[in-house]
């Protein structure tokens, strides 16, 4: 592509490219994000693509990222009917090319079957999934090719740019700051206010960064977003680094994520070959060039000043911040660090303006949230909401209620220094604020459910293991505090937890938060303190009665078998791997507690609910 001179001539090329973009001429699209890829869309896209050649059809494959129903992946669209395939084998291309293709037939066994009414629904919109999200950010990801710069101009890409150019920096820090915009990495900072400081800060050079790290387990939300539009990000880059007066930025992802990093290269380079980056964007005469910064994969590169050693080739520690990263961040220069998905949100403020943004969302936190729906839950994936929609209708109207009809237990927000949520306030409104209330926090959009089955000391335990284990160490109250909260967490799930303990693990916690350098550190006790606040009776049931209520610690359960709901099928014996279950043919089967390892294997099994856990 040719360097695009100016904003006129950028308006231009979008309108050249928006005429090919015929609304009304047959195109399918195919999920090819990780989360398919994993299922085969690859091979499914490229089938797709022979046959419709084979047969000479005036048919556009395209290749698009994440849909975000990763559960029932991989997933088709077939344009212009809009109809919505799911979980589609190679084995279907052909059906899809001459039945739907040609003929425009609906096959129903690649329908999406709604579990409640057992009705198939054909178009993506009607999908129970997606009826009630508002995918403002995460919309385009199923409309454009990722590696295709003209996809994203076609469908409006970088008139934000071009709009921005035009205005004063203050003029925009002025629009991101009406729009209530705030950062969705975590702490949810407001953005304007951050891009002011740092405007004003003094000191030179300044730059912009893009925190694509996600680290959190289970988070998959800025991967998917820098896989599938990678360009949204780098357009509200551009535009921030214009507001602040930055002329260097970075985008720091995670080296685990090979299909983001690609997709980021393609893309940067792309807008540096169209004279979106580099030397006098647009004649403006604006420079800004945009560099990816490779992490290791360490949770702690999470925090701010972490990751700008990280990219200054240091240890990824935290330091102390005395001084704010808006006047020394990067290389201690005045430096804007935000979220991809924040940056994201830049170019939809300034195209559609505060006043618009503003009026999604509640009071205090506006617009609209990705989350990774994610753990004991039917429906698992990426949904795209409004600020303040309650829990309830995320996990049982999106995300399809518990498995096999289990009882919800809890849903944990903001990855592993997040809170658990308890049944009681699943009508609590989603936002910064709200989780905050109750002892959680929005995070970077972590949403883990978890049924009865989960045990909620055993979830703090495994919280804090994964804590100390991203800890960098530097600072004493992380360090051993967090080591020696998980000593005792060892202890309760093992039946040694004493009178106290729970006490103990307040304080600690108290001081661990009030103590660490970092925000690791800080709201590394959350896990604790929230399953202690609303869940305390299973802490006193491991430690005073030597009993795991859940039936998940081992030293505190045997198992058995109930002789009345026994079928004498067998399962149990086949799968035991220690051959501790047994019995006769059609006769109930027994447990032999001396030699069974308490795996599991057995409940997954048997289809009567006979085994017991006690």
């Amino acid at each position: 592509m040719k360097k695009i001179a100016n904003a006129a001539a950028l308006r231009q090329l979008q309108q050249e490219l928006k005429k090919k973009w015929d609304p009304k001429k047959p195109v399918v699209t195919i999920c090819a994000g990780t989360g398919c890829r994993g299922y085969g869309c690859v091979s499914v896209k490229e089938a797709l693509a022979a046959e419709i050649t084979k047969q000479k059809l005036a048919v556009d494959v395209r290749a698009t990222g994440c849909f975000g129903f990763c559960e029932k992946g991989p997933l088709v669209i077939i344009q212009p009917q809009n109809i919505f395939y799911q979980q589609v084998k190679i084995k279907d291309v052909d059906d899809i090319v001459n039945k739907t293709v040609v003929k425009g037939e609906v096959i129903e066994k690649l329908l999406y079957r709604d579990p409640g009414t057992g009705k198939r629904i054909q178009k993506e919109a009607d999908v129970p999934f997606y009826k009630k999200q508002m995918r403002l950010v995460f919309g385009s990801n199923g409309m454009i090719d990722p590696t295709r710069i003209e996809d994203y101009l076609a469908i409006g890409g970088y008139s934000a740019l071009g709009k921005a150019l035009a205005m004063t920096p203050e003029k925009i820090i002025k629009e991101v700051k009406d729009a209530g915009l705030r950062g969705r990495g975590g702490g949810g900072f407001p953005t304007g206010d951050k891009w002011e400081s740092c405007r004003e800060a003094h000191g030179s050079p300044k730059y912009v960064i893009g925190n694509g790290d996600e680290g959190d387990p289970g988070a998959y939300m800025d991967r998917s977003l820098m896989e599938g539009n990678p360009h949204s990000v780098i357009e509200g880059m551009i535009i921030g680094a214009y507001a602040i007066g930055a002329n260097q930025g970075f985008i720091y992802v995670r080296n685990e994520y090979p299909l983001a990093v690609m997709h980021l290269t393609m893309a940067i380079e792309n807008a540096r070959n169209a004279g979106l980056l580099g030397k006098n964007i647009l004649g403006s005469g604006f420079n800004f060039d945009i560099s990816i910064s490779k992490g290791g994969g360490a949770f702690v590169c999470g925090e701010s000043s972490a990751l700008f050693a990280s990219i200054e080739g240091k240890a990824g520690e935290a330091r102390a911040k005395y001084i704010h990263a808006v006047e020394k961040g990067l290389w201690d220069k005045p430096t804007v660090l935000n979220n991809v998905e924040t940056w994201a949100n830049v170019p939809l403020i300034i195209n559609k303006g505060a006043k618009w943004y503003s009026g999604i969302g509640t009071a205090k936190s506006k617009g609209t949230k990705v989350f990774s729906l994610v753990g004991k839950i039917n429906n698992t994936g990426l949904v795209e909401v409004p600020m303040g929609m309650p829990l309830r209708e995320i996990i049982y109207d999106m995300g399809g209620g518990i498995p096999k009809g289990r009882k919800f237990k809890a849903v944990q927000t903001g990855g592993p220094s997040g809170g658990c949520i308890p049944e009681s306030l699943l009508d609590l409104p989603v936002d910064f604020d709200k989780l905050a209330e109750v002892g959680s926090m929005m995070g970077s959009g972590g949403m883990i459910v978890m049924d009865d089955r989960s045990c909620m000391v055993d979830v703090a335990k495994y919280f804090l293991a994964f804590l100390q284990d991203e800890s960098c160490g530097k600072c004493v109250p992380c360090r051993e505090g967090v080591r020696r909260m998980r000593d005792i967490f060892e202890d309760i799930c093992a039946g040694k937890g004493k009178e106290g303990d729970v006490d103990l693990l307040e304080s600690m916690a108290q001081a661990i938060k009030d103590g660490s350098l970092c925000a690791l550190g800080g709201s590394a006790p959350n896990p604790v303190l929230s399953t202690i606040r609303y869940f305390r009776d299973e802490y006193e049931a491991h430690i005073k009665e030597k009993r795991c209520p859940a039936g998940v610690c081992k030293a505190l359960i045997t198992y058995s078998i109930d002789a009345k709901a026994c079928n004498a099928c067998g399962l149990c014996a086949m799968v035991c791997p220690t051959g501790s279950a047994h019995g006769e043919k059609k006769k109930p089967h027994v447990i032999d507690k001396k030699t069974c390892t308490r795996c599991g294997a057995c409940i997954e099994s048997c289809k009567f609910d006979a085994i017991k856990v006690k």
